[in-house]
């Protein structure tokens, strides 16, 4: 396998209803969701052999899910069923360019239970890349997993991502969230946040204070995802930034999984950090012009078409 994914599997809803509030919408579309599952769908469909280990709900929902992550060439086989939880679920308001309420029903969530058997520790431990995010972190036994997992495929010289990917709604404070993400940073060489994660990380405002902090804790790489303003990475001996190349926001839900998606494909093939980065954001200009989150991520030929345009038009500006 080439990357295990660990995380959230969700059964996503979208408005069919555009410009119109979440309370007014009579119409939604159905598609597999959750970050992890976003982003297993993502690397698949860029050309990767992917994995994902999670846990969903001993119900209809989770068949849906299962058979559209096989669908997608995704190996479910550490995808456990937990009789007493839920599926996750979301429904999405969908008004460019800035209204994307959600309301999410995750009562006894089924991925808080995500647990690694010793099949799985051998499977993460032979990958070239793994990849968890933070809201595994913030409930038993889903943290032990994520950190078990983490520590093993490190030790088995594999790529390990720790995307922050906070959500207030499973902690109760940032604080919290911070430092369950500070303590597993040892075992991590790649981390992804935004402003807000690298601030409730590091526990200060100042973006200098907050590079050193989380590269002096063992990553290698720390990629700021700046919005509007684009990405920026920053290593030991450097700093690489890009702009962002959305042209279309129709959802921008699901931008972040796809900049990760289009990123990590890109660290994988050994590209170099501005050739990932504009990997990164190709894949995310793709994703926030459709919408909906699994279905909407790129093939290989639509990001190296962006991604190669992105270099030209700097090329023609310099």
């Amino acid at each position: 396998m080439d990357v295990w994914v660990l995380g959230r599997i969700g059964y996503d809803l979208y408005a069919v209803e555009h410009n119109r509030p979440l309370a007014e919408v009579e119409h939604f579309e159905r598609d597999l969701g959750g970050s992890s599952a976003n982003m297993a769908v993502g690397l698949s469909r860029l050309g990767l052999k992917v994995g994902i280990i999670s846990a969903v709900g001993d119900d209809l929902l989770a068949d849906y899910l299962i058979q559209r992550l096989q669908a997608e060439n995704v190996d479910t086989r550490f995808v456990r069923r937990v009789a007493g939880f839920n599926t996750s679920l979301c429904l999405t308001e969908v008004w460019p360019p800035n209204r994307f309420h959600q309301v999410f029903y995750r009562a006894k969530p089924a991925d808080s239970q995500i647990a690694l058997t010793e099949d799985g520790v051998q499977a993460v431990r032979q990958a070239k890349m793994f990849v968890t995010n933070g809201t595994n972190l913030a409930s038993e036994p889903a943290r032990t997993a994520a950190s078990k997992a983490l520590q093993a495929a490190h030790a088995g010289g594999a790529t390990t991502v720790l995307d922050i990917d906070y959500r207030a709604s499973s902690w109760t404070s940032p604080a919290e969230a911070g430092r369950a993400a500070a303590g597993v940073l040892s075992s991590v060489d790649v981390v992804l946040a935004n402003e807000e994660e690298l601030a409730l990380l590091t526990g200060t405002d100042d973006p200098d204070t907050q590079i050193r902090s989380v590269l002096a804790a063992g990553p290698k790489l720390l990629v700021q995802k700046l919005g509007a303003r684009g990405v920026a990475a920053h290593t030991m001996t450097g700093k690489h930034s890009a702009p962002s190349r959305t042209e279309k926001l129709v959802c921008a839900i699901g931008g972040g999984d796809g900049f990760a998606s289009g990123f990590l494909y890109a660290l994988y093939r050994g590209y170099e950090l501005p050739r990932a980065l504009e990997y990164g954001n190709a894949a995310a200009a793709v994703v926030v012009g459709r919408v909906t989150c699994s279905s909407a991520m790129p093939r290989l030929s639509e990001v190296e078409a962006l991604a190669q345009k992105e270099i030209s038009d700097r090329a023609v500006q310099t």
